[in-house]
Order: C-alpha cells, then structure tokens, then sequence
C-alpha cells in the first residue's frame, strides 16, 4: 500500500517505516496520523513480519506534533486529538512483534512519544563535526500545553519519575548521550551507521523462535503491569505453551545436534 507521508518497505520478514514528511521536519499533523494508522493496521496483519523498524526521512525523526494544526484547537478538538494520537501509539506499544525506533535527528514532543512506544530506541550522534544527531525532548509545557500522546506515562516508567518530571517540567532537550545516559536510549550510533545497525539488531531479533519472541514480549509487557507473583504465572505459563510448539522441537533439537542453523517456522 502507498501512503502520502510514510514510506513503507520490507527487507525479507523486517518492516522499515519511514516517515517522510522532511519539510516540516516530519511533524504529526492529521495526515501523517491518517498514514501510520493504515500503516499499522499493515502490520498487524503481516503474519510473516518478524520485526518492525520506525525512522525519519532527513534530518529530523519526528520534530514533535503539528503546532499550526493544533493552535486553533478548542477543548473538545484537543481531546480527540490527543486520543487519536495516543491511540495510535498504543497500537504501536502493543505489536506483538519487537519494535526498533530508528532516531536521526530530533525527537521532540510526539517525537519523543513516538519514540517511546517502541521497544528498543537507537539514536545518531553528532557528525564528525559534533553538530546533529539525535535530540530528545517533551517540550509541551512552553506553547502552553502538557505531553499529549502518553510523554507524561511513558517517559517516567522508561527513565524513572524524578529525571521525568525535571524533563517535562523544564522542557529541556537533551541530546543522544544523555539519552542513554538515563536509560531513554538503548544504544547511540554514528549518523551513517544508525539504520545498518537498526537492521542488525532487527535480524537478532529475527533469528530466534518467532512465537518465543513474541511470548517474550508479553511476558516483559504485560508482566511490568502486575504484581511479581501474578507476573511469574503468566511467564510460567507462556514458558509451558512454547512446548507445544514446533519450533521449541527445533530449537531444542538443533542444540543437541551441534547444529548451528535452525529452521524456525512460527509453528
């Protein structure tokens, strides 16, 4: 499927969505939303996809929510664009697959919230001349506005609730280093070698057993919204399901023969 502002392509069972709205440094507007839903509806749909990937085209990831589009907005109109958007994000967070946010450039705003709701963020850093790279912020407070698209969750529970509440009260953007430096940021790359390190980390992903993957996922999810005793039934639980499956037999079966290539089938 062909959409306005996101360009969509597979590299064997990887999606890599790009969004590529680089005039306006790829801010959300109805459009670009419009496009990640259908898009996301792509994915949840793609029963061959092993991995997914979220970049931005040019110099920015995603430079925060259209401010022109949400100036004129009343109460009501807020609300729903907030739920829109949180709503997309949501869906996102809840793919069964694993996610990759790719970010490039600055990820400010919804950028920032975008970014949260993959699994895994790797950020650019500086050039060879230390300009660019990856920025990092949920700048809402000076237009006037709070996070709208889940910062205000997200961001506590990805860097804790002190250095959260100092980043969103204050509005201050950080770069890729101090990212990781607070646990926002999984790994920092140079500007070059982001998407190429995005894609290998993807296909370790893919390697292994897709069900045991994704019951991994659900297991980490789903776990961190409970208690530790509850937590442990449901990865007991999953842990016995994955012996039901071909793939455990393989997995299994290639480790007792010294094999190293394993024929994993989602099965």
């Amino acid at each position: 499927m062909m959409y306005q502002t996101v360009r969509y392509e597979k590299k064997d069972n990887i999606g890599i969505a790009t969004i590529n709205r680089p005039e306006a440094l790829n801010a959300l507007n109805s459009q670009v939303i419009a496009d990640l839903e259908a898009l996301i509806s792509e994915v949840e749909k793609d029963a061959d996809l092993r991995a997914f990937i979220l970049t931005g085209e040019g110099r920015s990831f995603v430079a925060g929510a259209d401010i022109g589009e949400q100036k004129p907005m009343d109460v009501a109109q807020g609300r729903k664009w907030g739920q829109r958007g949180s709503a997309l994000f949501r869906r996102i967070e809840k793919l069964e697959i694993p996610t990759i946010a790719a970010v490039n450039g600055f990820a400010l705003g919804g950028g920032c919230e975008i970014a949260m709701s993959c699994d895994i963020i790797l950020a650019a850093g500086p050039n060879a001349e230390g300009k660019g790279g990856a920025k990092f912020g949920q700048p809402e407070v000076g237009l006037g506005i709070t996070p709208g698209f889940s910062g205000t969750q997200r961001l506590p529970r990805r860097v804790g609730i002190a250095k959260a509440k100092e980043l969103i009260f204050s509005g201050k953007v950080i770069g890729a280093d101090e990212a990781k430096a607070i646990g926002l940021v999984n790994e920092v790359y140079a500007p070059e070698a982001l998407m190429d390190a995005a894609v290998k980390m993807a296909q370790s992903f893919t390697a292994n057993a897709p069900i045991a993957v994704k019951y991994s996922k659900a297991c980490i999810d789903r776990g961190m919204q409970m208690d530790i005793d509850d937590g442990i039934a449901l990865e007991n639980e999953l842990f016995a399901m994955c012996f039901a499956t071909e793939d455990q037999k393989e997995g299994m079966g290639a480790f007792l023969e010294k094999r190293k290539e394993k024929h994993f089938q989602n099965k």
